[in-house]
């Protein structure tokens, strides 16, 4: 019988079979397995293996490269598999792996696990739970295995539930009495993550409610210079309210069970001046991080900092409107719904594809069919991320709109992004609320906007592929791909009525034309509806006419234009070139050695620019080939006889023509 395997991913990656340690070879090697580990059971793409051993420009050969590794990893798990077996650990998935996790046999499941009954419990079991949980961790998740500073988000992303881990640990312990038990795993975090402030925060209120305040302030200052050193801010409220507690000697009391308990005097501090009335109100018994047990509620936070809530916010509810329109994507519902589902459930669905392809219609819907589940209302943001220049939201700007609404006067809004960032999660941690983000740009523009714990979910929306999202955190990137032929009659049905259903020999020309983009659906149902006399045949007919081109759209082929081109502005200038070259090519399918010839380039630059139209979602590749919608290449073809010079243009055509001679 074969024994288990089982394995650590709470530190520098290890791996077991029974009581025998595995060797998992080269860094490469131990990075696809740490990848693999923190999706726990979930899958990861080849896609994604390549970004993360290359971080920019993957040799020609990493998609092989990839495989080999994952082909060793294969064999060292399990040594008898014969030759091109399938295996049952490794499992191989199309394009994609994923490692079969048995129960609780890696170390990052059971530190979920109990985590979880420990927020589920209280008094010492709980503060017991934590510390068994914290007790697991070695060093950060997949130490050792960074080059150049860097960590992969999704490694971060976990160790980011070490600290939540600690925060709540405190909390569990304070309330109880019981610092002592948890105290050194607290330290430890904190040591690993000195700018966390509101775990600094609470490793000061266990050490004064230890008998350790003159070590409590000590830290205090020593975590001050930090913040001045390294960020250039001061310490936010959570450590100004830790700190004054230990001013006024108002912290909790150690339990008797600890070597250095003391019983500190509790002194009420004196009825603060009058302020201005500003932001959140919630019981200190309720507050994330508020150490009840031993303080008396009008001692956290300190009274200088309590704020109420104007009766203006008690439930936003700015989600815009549903489409009328809205039909199908029956797919994209099941998979949100399944990932909804989960244990953990997501807090974030990021929804990227192709432009046109309908992500705003889809995720409003989204919202609206989950609204109910969030009964503190719904925020909503247009961050503008492929608008150009200035016109692009910051997440500073984004977040003082919300805070606003969540109740938070203008003049109690922090300034530093940080801050702004520290207190509406504060907020959402008390509350299940919707936060709908439009047209994101990248993962920094959003990553300050998810709530830390808490119920809440966002939805995300960009027209490129968000890189460094943590999946298995919570947070889950949802491609939205074209829809069914039939979905498509659907649309075009609800749109057109009886005319649709009439004449489906029409509706299927303008489906083929419109490459099923719904966008192109939607102009050319409004061009019908708008032009009296202007029959679906006939609609159907200049489409045909235009043979590729946009101009059949008519007036609408403005608007396609418009929305194709909030992609094609982010592209490089290279990456543009090689855009406007693509349609060139007479194959509807290309790859890399034809690109390569078609762009005058070598294959390793031609596979980096076909990575970042692929990012953008102007290309998909399959099957190690690329291919482009065709309405995206009608456009590409517009801005290639516009920008490009004829003698370029035949050059390029000149190069495909000698790649096809060589290869007869």
């Amino acid at each position: 019988m074969t024994s288990p395997l089982s394995f650590a991913v709470l530190g520098p990656i290890r791996a077991w079979r029974g009581r025998s340690e595995i060797d998992l070879g080269t860094r490469q090697q131990r990075l696809i397995l740490a990848l693999l580990l923190v999706r726990t059971g979930g899958t990861v793409s080849v896609t994604e293996l390549v970004d993360l051993l290359w971080e920019s420009a993957p040799p020609p050969s990493a998609v092989n490269v990839v495989h080999r590794h994952v082909g060793v990893l294969r064999r060292r798990f399990e040594p008898d598999l014969p030759t091109r077996a399938a295996g049952s650990v490794l499992i191989r998935d199309g394009a994609e792996y994923r490692l079969r996790i048995d129960g609780e046999s890696l170390d990052l499941r059971r530190f979920r696990r109990l985590v979880a009954e420990a927020a589920d419990s209280s008094g010492e079991p709980a503060v017991e739970l934590y510390r068994e949980a914290l007790a697991l961790w070695r060093d950060r998740c997949a130490a050792g295995l960074q080059a150049g500073g860097l960590t992969h988000p999704e490694f971060v992303a976990v160790d980011g539930e070490r600290s939540a881990a600690a925060r709540a640990a405190a909390d569990a312990a304070l309330r109880a009495g019981y610092v002592h038990t948890v105290l050194p795993a607290i330290r430890l975090v904190a040591e690993y993550e000195p700018l966390d402030e509101a775990l600094q925060a609470r490793l000061l209120l266990a050490l004064a409610a230890d008998g350790r305040r003159a070590e409590a302030l000590a830290a205090y200052a020593d975590i001050e210079h930090r913040l001045a050193d390294e960020l250039g801010i001061q310490p936010g409220i959570d450590l100004r309210a830790a700190r004054d507690s230990l001013l006024r000697h108002h912290f909790p009391v150690a339990g008797p069970g600890s070597p250095h308990a003391a019983t500190p005097t509790l002194v009420r501090p004196a009825a603060p001046p009058a302020r201005p009335q500003a932001a959140i109100s919630c019981p200190a018994s309720t507050r994330p991080g508020a150490p009840p047990g031993g303080v008396e509620a009008e001692s956290w936070p300190p009274a200088e900092l309590k704020i109420s809530r104007p009766a203006r916010a008690e439930r936003p509810a700015q989600l815009p409107a549903d489409h009328p329109y809205f039909t199908g994507r029956r797919a994209a519902l099941a998979a949100a719904e399944e990932l909804l589902a989960a244990d953990p459930p997501a807090s974030a669905l990021v929804i990227d594809g192709m432009p046109g392809v309908g992500k705003t219609t889809f995720a409003a819907h989204l919202a609206h069919r989950l609204a109910a589940r969030y009964p503190d209302g719904q925020l909503h943001a247009d961050l503008r991320g492929f608008d150009s220049g200035d016109s692009v939201m910051t997440p500073a700007e984004a977040l003082r709109g919300f805070l606003w609404s969540l109740g938070v006067a203008p003049s109690a809004i922090p300034a530093e992004l940080h801050a702004q960032a520290g207190l509406y999660r504060s907020i959402l941690a008390e509350r299940r609320m919707l936060i709908l983000l439009d047209n994101c740009r990248d993962w920094d523009q959003i990553r300050h906007l998810l709530p830390g714990t808490g119920g809440s979910l966002v939805i995300a929306t960009s027209r490129r592929r968000i890189t460094g999202v943590p999946g298995p955190v919570g947070a889950h990137p949802l491609h939205l791909d074209l829809p069914t032929v039939a979905e498509a009659h659907e649309l075009l049905i609800r749109r057109l009525g009886d005319a649709a259903a009439a004449d489906p020999a029409a509706v299927d020309e303008i489906i083929t034309r419109c490459g099923r983009l719904p966008l192109a659906l939607a102009l050319v149902a409004a061009r019908s509806v708008g032009r009296r006399g202007l029959s679906l045949p006939a609609v159907a007919a200049e489409l045909a006419e235009a043979d590729g081109r946009l101009t059949g759209f008519g007036d609408a082929h403005a608007d396609l234009a418009a929305v194709f081109s909030w992609s094609y502005r982010a592209l490089s200038p290279e990456a543009a070139r090689l855009f406007r070259l693509l349609p060139l090519h007479p194959a509807g399918e290309l790859s890399v050695e034809a690109v390569a010839a078609l762009a005058g380039l070598s294959p390793r630059s031609a596979r980096t620019l076909l990575a970042e139209l692929g990012a953008q979602l102007l290309v998909e590749p399959g099957d190690g080939r690329w291919r482009m919608h065709d309405l995206l290449r009608a456009y590409a073809v517009e801005l290639g006889e516009e920008h490009d010079d004829v003698a370029e243009r035949d050059a390029a055509v000149e190069r495909i023509r000698d790649l096809a001679r060589r290869h007869r």
